[in-house]
């Protein structure tokens, strides 16, 4: 049993469904990465996962429960952390206050998880008291990623992490996911840098017209000169 799955979803926005009995699935401390060209429905195939796009077929299931119905809000409370693409921060709050607002679901003491993320991520202990907004777009990641850690989830969600910064910071990125993964939380993320991202994943999906195209681990879908030629500039 897959601990998180997106079973045979299909929907869309509207009458249009961009999703075609698209399956997605990761299990707790790996990392599941989900490429293909523009308009493949990545994006929205995550946004499925999280409850931001209503499934005309197909199920949610997370650890065994069915959480189709789930509103996002309730999916949080269930363990699962999303960290969008885009307005991902809250530029004029600290970077300490935009922890702080990841936590809005947690009644117990927060300062061990803040500590924990300052170990991960420790350019924002040092810039804690500055203005979001004034980061570097890696460093504003960093705190997206932190502001999600905060509630302690099962599974992160990353749309596009990389997006915009320099192949640095993305390496650099790439190295703390896979140590967040090694704490068992299950990693799903949508990568336009396909290739770096395959490298570091346990399990690949390539999405065409929101379809599923091939499935397979990181290491096989490298290695596939189909996958290759079509999806990995050769």
């Amino acid at each position: 049993m897959t601990f998180l799955l997106g079973q045979s979803m299909t929907g869309g926005y509207g009458a249009a469904d961009i999703l075609h009995d698209c399956t997605i699935g990761v299990e707790r401390g790996e990392i599941a990465v989900v490429v293909g060209p523009n308009g493949a429905g990545k994006s929205t195939a995550m946004k499925a996962i999280f409850g931001m796009l209503t499934l005309r077929e197909g199920s949610v299931t997370m650890d065994g429960e069915d959480i189709t119905a789930l509103a996002p809000q309730e999916r949080v409370r269930k363990g699962m952390g999303f960290v969008p693409q885009t307005g991902n921060v809250f530029p004029s709050m600290s970077v300490q206050e935009n922890l702080e607002m990841g936590a809005f679901i947690r009644e117990d003491d927060i300062a061990q998880t803040m500590e924990q993320v300052f170990e991960l991520f420790p350019i924002l202990k040092e810039k804690r008291r500055q203005p979001a907004g004034e980061l570097s777009g890696g460093q504003r990641q960093q705190v997206a990623v932190g502001r999600a850690l905060m509630t302690r989830p099962s599974v992160l969600m990353l749309d596009e992490p990389t997006a915009g910064v320099s192949p640095i910071v993305m390496d650099e990125l790439f190295d703390r996911i896979i140590e967040i993964a090694r704490t068992g939380i299950a990693i799903l993320m949508v990568e336009q840098n396909a290739k770096q991202a395959l490298n570091i994943a346990d399990k690949g999906y390539v999405l065409v017209q929101g379809r599923n195209r091939y499935t397979d681990t990181g290491a096989t879908l490298l290695a596939d000169p189909e996958v290759r030629r079509a999806f990995l500039g050769g």
